[in-house]
């Protein structure tokens, strides 16, 4: 379960409107890096919020509005999405402590796989499948911000079969690995 305790929106935060964005329209993947990384050189918006638990990854809420939604996560040894997508959301991460590991899923071949550190960011449309997870030892803390604003993901595992089978997940959901269909295969 998601633990949004301190939902706040960030256009109460003093400076907070410094982070230009624009306004009445879904943002693109690559305007959502740019809010993001804009977002990651604020950490007077969002620090006090970091907490790290290691039985699950913690969420924050920070801002949501009808075309935009910001979150902080913290990340802890062996914590993982699982492969999923956005649904209808675009979206983009950035890390600011830590590193996280994200997995981009292919069809001929493993993963595309990336280590991701502090003061780096990435984007993805709604179709992408990916994965990530918490890597290395220290924990981590990463931003991510969605639009139009995140309300379903789809949740993926491998069959025994090989067929790939998606589950609707809503945002309030902790993503997780979903079970794997066999020893062998990663979901």
């Amino acid at each position: 379960m998601i633990r949004a305790t301190n939902l706040r929106s960030l256009s109460s935060v003093p400076g907070a409107d410094a982070i230009a964005r624009p306004r009445g329209r879904d943002l693109s993947a690559s305007e959502l890096q740019t809010f993001v990384a804009e977002l990651a050189e604020r950490p007077e918006l969002w620090i006090d919020l970091v907490k790290h638990d290691a039985s699950q990854r913690l969420y924050e809420q920070l801002l949501g509005d009808d075309h935009l939604t910001a979150w902080l996560i913290c990340w802890m040894d062996d914590q993982d999405t699982g492969f999923h997508d956005h649904d209808v959301s675009a979206g983009a991460v950035s890390v600011v402590r830590g590193a996280v590991l994200e997995e981009r899923l292919t069809l001929a071949g493993p993963p595309r796989t990336r280590v991701l550190r502090a003061g780096e960011s990435f984007h993805f449309c709604p179709a992408d499948i990916h994965r990530v997870r918490h890597a290395q030892s220290d924990p981590a803390v990463t931003l991510h911000v969605y639009s139009p604003p995140l309300l379903r993901m789809g949740a993926y595992m491998v069959q025994d079969d090989g067929v790939l089978v998606r589950h609707s997940v809503s945002h309030t959901e902790e993503l997780r690995p979903l079970a794997q269909a066999s020893a062998g295969v990663r979901s």
